[in-house]
């Protein structure tokens, strides 16, 4: 399965997922895939993603909020200036896949609503986790596990369309997610 996916050096771990102790995705296998028929156009599937990314970033800014400490806050509003670019990111694909101008805020009309990044919301996610908000270490996890939770929900989603355009789309995103999970892993260093 990995190597189908452009990896050239995979390696089999004694015990597998059993004895992995880095961040997966949880859940049954159908999770956030309510939000994917499998039968999206490219356009469709830019603005869900774009959706999700606005879900976390709204998420991450209503922590801001909720939390006392400083550097907690300013942790937060990090995340959440993370979450813009890559929202920047999918309105600029979203623009050139079909040719018309939208602003950010036009862009927001067409936002599927009530879910973040992995296809959970925000307090299945604090439910899940039950994260000490006020812990850095501990927020940086949980931001790991919801990117980890994003890139499991964009290959699963991949492997769903027939259409090799948004497969493709999909799989960028993946990647992105991919990257942000290295990010992140740098904030614990």
């Amino acid at each position: 399965m990995l190597t189908d996916r452009g990896f050239q050096k995979v390696i089999n771990m004694a015990g597998g997922i059993k004895a992995w102790n880095g961040n997966r995705a949880i859940g049954p296998e159908d999770t956030g895939l309510y939000l994917f028929t499998g039968a999206e156009t490219l356009p469709q599937v830019l603005i869900v993603a774009y959706s999700l990314e606005k879900g976390l970033q709204d998420f991450y800014l209503s922590m801001t909020e909720r939390v006392i400490g400083e550097a907690v806050k300013n942790l937060f509003e990090k995340l959440a200036g993370i979450e813009t670019i890559h929202q920047e990111r999918l309105i600029t694909e979203y623009r050139r896949e079909t040719g018309t101008y939208l602003s950010q805020e036009e862009f927001e009309t067409t936002q599927v609503l009530g879910a973040m990044e992995g296809g959970l919301t925000t307090e299945q996610y604090l439910e899940l986790y039950e994260p000490d908000l006020e812990n850095e270490t501990e927020v940086v996890s949980l931001a790991m596990a919801i990117e980890a939770q994003a890139l499991d929900l964009y290959q699963r989603t991949a492997d769903r369309t027939n259409a090799e355009d948004v497969r493709l789309a999909l799989m960028r995103i993946a990647n992105e997610e991919r990257a942000h999970l290295k990010q992140l892993a740098g904030l614990l260093d």
